[in-house]
């Protein structure tokens, strides 16, 4: 993974993050959907039905906006890679090469 782009890894990262945030929404709309079918009254099963509804609602909005958030940071992050690079590739192309006559004399040192 050392050799990996950032990218990668911040799409693997928010793709794990998108999967136990969906299975944490699906364990807690169960959750309500089971309290309504124990309910005795025929509100308390509405109104349970209607909290897993917007539970489930609610939390897939947050997953997807997670999701969306770590995708435009690894574009972002793609984005600036390539810019650098495209940078010093032209600062390299415009910089003249000096090619120096002379050999650099080693340094004596005194003791």
């Amino acid at each position: 993974m050392a050799d990996a782009d950032l990218d990668v890894i911040i799409r693997q990262l928010a793709k794990q993050q998108h999967k136990s945030l969906t299975a944490a929404v699906k364990t807690r709309r169960d959750r309500y959907l089971a309290l309504a079918a124990k309910a005795k009254d025929v509100a308390g099963k509405q109104r349970l039905r209607q909290m897993a509804k917007h539970t489930f609602e609610e939390g897939t909005a947050a997953a997807r906006r997670l999701r969306m958030s770590a995708d435009n940071a690894a574009d972002s992050y793609a984005r600036a890679m390539r810019r650098a690079a495209d940078t010093f590739a032209a600062e390299q192309a415009v910089a003249p090469k000096k090619k120096s006559g002379k050999t650099a004399k080693p340094k004596t040192v005194k003791a």
